[in-house]
């Protein structure tokens, strides 16, 4: 897309990003993507990182198109994983869950380009100040980790673009061709999608997880563990149990013990349906087919362009 701001950035052909998620997006995934014309993103959030270190060298080998690594600043052994990145020579690092001012200047010193996810306008000019390149506006609609204002994407992404003069992404509640046109209606210069990307052949989602994405509904999503970190989820057992204890008013330290360990792991890698977490955005109800992540680009990319099509036809008319 000439003269297109994210690809101008990143050096891709079309202004999609495949989002880093945990447990779902591996080096087939990100290659994936990279080769059909996207940014394919790694999420290391779910990896130690001697994992981390071999999906970059096998991405490495699966595409000569640009790809980034998602690293969430919580993780516990940043220090290890931020050391690989610039040990292997990625060139485009996604931070989020964190301050950017903590790793943007030693990243750009190692000639990186880094992104930062934001839910909220006042985040997105700290990025600015901090020295990003570019920033990814997340709307609350979005599956995961989730900002604690519930700012929507419709409502969040012109406020961003209003405060900040950097490359905007928007994200949180696109799957189709026509929602990348709405985003790009209220200012933003390209899109991140996480939900539709989860239900393909390469994402690294446990079968059962992605049938379960592709059988959903309207509804059947709701963020939840505010008292800790907010987090939209399926609406299954664990949830259940999650959403009993909060309205009895359980502590942090209760939903703490309640979580345990792995439970994201539980869900969507090792497909247990039942104790797992399973973390999918609101479009989730409008992803009816698992498909290869060439195709699902290809179908955003077409529906994208017949829709500016058509604005500038109704333009026209005015």
């Amino acid at each position: 897309m000439k003269g297109n701001r994210i690809c101008d950035l990143f050096k891709i052909e079309k202004p999609i990003v495949q989002a880093g998620m945990i447990w779902c997006s591996g080096w087939e995934l990100a290659s994936a993507v990279s080769n059909a014309g996207g940014l394919g993103l790694i999420g290391s959030g779910s990896m130690y990182p001697d994992v981390l270190r071999m999906h970059i060298q096998k991405c490495k080998s699966a595409t000569s198109k640009p790809f980034g690594v998602n690293v969430p600043l919580l993780y516990p052994d940043i220090e290890k994983l931020m050391d690989i990145i610039v040990d292997e020579g990625v060139k485009i690092v996604f931070t989020s869950a964190g301050n950017p001012k903590t790793w943007t200047t030693h990243l750009k010193g190692k000639g990186i380009t880094v992104v930062h996810v934001v839910s909220a306008v006042k985040f997105a000019v700290k990025c600015e100040e901090a020295g990003v390149d570019a920033i990814v506006a997340e709307g609350f609609e979005a599956g995961g980790h989730n900002g604690r204002e519930e700012t929507t994407s419709l409502v969040l992404v012109p406020q961003v673009r209003k405060a900040v003069k950097l490359p905007l992404i928007a994200a949180g509640g696109i799957a189709t061709g026509a929602q990348m046109a709405a985003a790009f209606a209220l200012g933003a210069d390209g899109v991140q999608v996480g939900s539709r990307f989860v239900a393909t052949h390469e994402s690294s989602a446990h079968l059962n997880f992605k049938n379960r994405i592709i059988n959903s509904n309207e509804g059947d999503t709701q963020l939840t563990l505010k008292q800790l970190t907010p987090v939209r989820l399926i609406k299954n057992k664990f949830f259940q149990e999650v959403d009993a204890a909060e309205k009895r008013g359980a502590t942090k330290e209760e939903l703490s013990a309640l979580l345990g360990r792995a439970r994201a792991k539980k869900g969507m890698f090792e497909g247990d349906l039942d104790e797992g977490e399973l973390e999918i955005g609101q479009v989730s109800a409008q992803i009816k087919e698992i498909q290869p992540a060439a195709a699902v680009l290809e179908e955003l990319w077409s529906e994208f362009k017949v829709r500016l099509t058509s604005l500038r036809q109704i333009q026209e008319t005015l």
